[in-house]
């Protein structure tokens, strides 16, 4: 019974710790920069045209070099991708994004290493990587008191 009534209270404050990550200013600018992502008409253009010469990119990869359009299809899609990375609304959801997840990497580090600094919390981040000294990287105050 004392297990069910921990794992609830585990379970309730896990659920206010996300709604606080879902009301913070970052998670607020994610879904701005997501809608306006979205909703631009040219930026959305973009993207379609990136994506279906990536398609037209992936058929030319099965033959390489020796496909009739490689050269014309290598240079299209990197003109593209520039073009559609380039694009204000691209760029501007791309650092919201990574603002996020930099949010969401730094609670996964804090909740893994409060159970033991051994556990391994997969973050994508090498900032974060467990292998650091500090458990965490200098300048966050991790165990190795640096800050």
């Amino acid at each position: 019974m004392l297990a069910t009534i921990e794992g609830i209270e585990i379970l309730d404050q896990a659920e206010q710790l996300a709604a606080m990550i879902i009301e913070s200013e970052e998670a607020e600018y994610y879904r701005q920069c997501l809608y306006r992502l979205k909703n631009n008409k040219d930026t959305q253009a973009k993207i379609r045209r990136f994506v279906k010469m990536k398609e037209h990119y992936d058929d030319v990869q099965r033959f390489g070099k020796y496909h009739p359009d490689y050269k014309t299809v290598m240079k299209s899609v990197r003109e593209l991708k520039r073009e559609m990375d380039m694009d204000e609304n691209v760029a501007e959801f791309r650092k919201a994004e990574n603002d996020l997840q930099a949010i969401l990497d730094e609670v996964s580090v804090l909740i893994g290493h409060s159970v033991s600094n051994q556990i391994k919390v997969p973050t994508g981040n090498p900032f974060f990587d467990s292998s650091s000294s500090c458990g965490g990287g200098c300048g966050s105050g991790g165990s190795c008191g640096c800050s």
